[in-house]
């Protein structure tokens, strides 16, 4: 199991890091990618190194992809044509695809929620053509979730999806959730 975390300037830290924190933990391999560089600004001004770049990578590679919140770090993702490529490609696969905070936005730009709910930081449930309220919202292979204080529920639910219930549950009671 291999999963994508890409960054743009201006992602949001808890998202992106609770994340990354708990797949790893689950075993999951998680590669941190750039959109444009190797060092990208969170939208609090916390610098962080990748472990690869967009440009970098083959997207066959990775079994999912998670994109973090944040301002403006999710308009940036979501005018990346090749981040859109690789969701829409992703979702004709079947293959794991999960958005927190505005993000789902860019999965609605993207076409793969137009037969899917979803949820999406609140007050900006206009931008789904099939919102649904609640801290994460699973439908087929898309995850969904509201913002930073859901990440470690949206997390778990991705270790779920792609390791079992036991597993998210072993990690929810070591990390005392």
């Amino acid at each position: 199991m291999k999963i994508m975390v890409p960054l743009a300037e201006g992602f949001e830290e808890i998202e992106a890091f609770a994340v990354v924190d708990i797949l790893r933990r689950a075993g999951i391999k998680v590669d941190i990618v750039g959109v444009v560089g190797t060092v990208i600004k969170s939208a609090r001004g916390v610098s962080v190194m990748t472990d690869k770049r967009l440009a970098e990578i083959n997207p066959e590679e990775y079994d999912g992809i998670v994109l973090p919140g944040g301002y403006p770090g999710y308009v940036n993702l979501g005018k990346t044509q090749k981040i859109l490529e690789i969701i829409k490609n992703f979702n004709d696969k079947g293959k794991l695809i999960a958005a927190i905070c505005a993000s789902p936005s860019i999965l609605a730009k993207a076409g793969v929620l137009d037969d899917k709910v979803a949820t999406i930081y609140p007050g900006m449930e206009k931008e789904l053509p099939h919102p649904r309220e609640g801290k994460v919202v699973v439908d087929k292979n898309v995850i969904t979730s509201q913002g930073p204080g859901t990440a470690i529920e949206f997390a778990l639910k991705i270790v779920e999806k792609t390791l079992g219930k036991e597993k998210a549950l072993q990690l929810r009671r070591d990390l005392v959730v």
